[in-house]
């Protein structure tokens, strides 16, 4: 059996990628900051065995710590690094904050880059080895037309660099990175008026996690397989 380790799990994209890989029978890691109020994770978690639900705060680098030391030698074919802000409070010239900017960095950037530390080794020792993040198009400096959305464009570009990173420096080891952009999606971020579902943005990203080459690690890509400019 498979394992996917997710991050932000409880809500929106997370819930729907828990959704899915429980449905194609993996072991599903579930994390998110309290999983005991987590309605909807809970009641998924209690109609599927193959659900296990693991509190973790992406800011708090003790737990992280902690998360690596409980799931010491546990192989993680898919490490999905879901969890993330859209730092609407930081997004316009005259509204940014020293305190907000740096509140989106270290969920967006930070978390991610300390999770790939805590956990490269029980990707690598899985037979899928694998670590996708959730980026957006918005991080691609080519396609920005309108600029705003400051701290949430450059947290995920930064992010984009952990990826590339992390492609360079794992690859001994068989590890591919992918940075996603999962489509303009009906969630709580995204809004009632969006393109796509979440069912729809999560298959779609499922497959492009899966069908990865060593060849495509550290790209960026959307949900339908295309990728995207740097």
């Amino acid at each position: 059996m498979h394992t996917v380790l997710i991050t932000g799990a409880n809500r929106g994209l997370g819930l729907e990628f828990v959704r899915q890989y429980a449905e194609k029978g993996w072991q599903v890691l579930a994390c998110c900051r309290s999983p005991q109020s987590a309605e909807a994770l809970k009641a998924l978690a209690n109609s599927h065995s193959n659900i296990e639900l693991l509190p973790l705060d992406v800011t708090d680098e003790g737990q992280i710590q902690a998360l690596a030391a409980q799931l010491q030698g546990r192989a993680i074919d898919h490490l999905l690094l879901n969890a993330g802000v859209l730092g609407e409070q930081c997004a316009d010239l005259g509204s940014m904050t020293q305190a907000e900017w740096l509140k989106v960095l270290n969920i967006n950037t930070v978390a991610p880059a300390l999770l790939i530390q805590a956990l490269r080794d029980n990707v690598a020792a899985s037979e899928l080895k694998t670590i996708a993040a959730l980026s957006t198009r918005v991080a691609s400096i080519d396609d920005n037309g309108s600029g705003g959305m400051y701290s949430y464009r450059a947290s995920k570009a930064a992010l984009n660099q952990i990826l590339v990173s992390a492609a360079r420096n794992l690859a001994e080891q068989g590890v591919k990175t992918v940075a996603l952009h999962p489509g303009w999606v009906q969630t709580d971020m995204g809004g009632s008026n969006a393109t796509f579902t979440p069912q729809e943005s999560v298959a779609g990203m499922i497959s492009v996690i899966s069908n990865l080459g060593e060849d495509e690690s550290g790209s960026f890509r959307v949900f339908d397989g295309s990728t995207i400019p740097w």
